[in-house]
């Protein structure tokens, strides 16, 4: 007998995925780019993905330990700013490759690399930057992948 369990919350749209919508698994990780346990999990994740095909569904949502891990959610709103340029899973591996160099300079060098080899695409890098300067000065309050990022009110 098969059993089925459902998510607290469910995959959306607004999910990093992976895999057919239809897939007989659904994996949800929660991960932090920081996090030395979730850098090796990707490798567990990634010999899943081999073994099961397209019967394999995979979620990623960023859930930075911002009281352990100081660079992890700078780290995931670069990740996001990615996104937003349809290039989430590029800049996941790359920070995960990188992660021993996460400070902003890093992280804003890395936007700017993968810039660079998508023809010369500044709109990534120009959002990366503003959402480091709002989260610099503290005026950031919602940003979604896509959008540009929302200064009203000083948290």
């Amino acid at each position: 007998m098969t059993q089925r369990t459902r998510l607290v919350v469910p995959v959306s749209e607004r999910d990093h995925r992976q895999g057919p919508d239809t897939a007989a698994v659904t994996l949800v990780q929660y991960g932090d780019y920081e996090c030395p346990y979730t850098r090796r999990s990707t490798w567990v994740v990634q010999a899943i993905q081999q073994q099961l095909g397209g019967k394999l569904r995979f979620i990623y949502r960023n859930f930075p330990l911002t009281e352990i891990h100081p660079h992890a959610l700078y780290a995931a709103l670069a990740a996001e700013a990615a996104a937003g340029q349809g290039k989430f899973w590029e800049m996941h591996d790359y920070i995960f490759h990188h992660q021993h160099t996460l400070e902003d300079a890093d992280l804003a060098g890395f936007a700017e690399a993968g810039t660079q080899r998508r023809a010369r695409d500044t709109h990534l890098l120009h959002q990366w930057r503003l959402v480091s300067r709002l989260l610099g000065a503290g005026r950031l309050t919602s940003y979604a992948p896509g959008s540009e990022p929302n200064s009203v009110t000083t948290i």
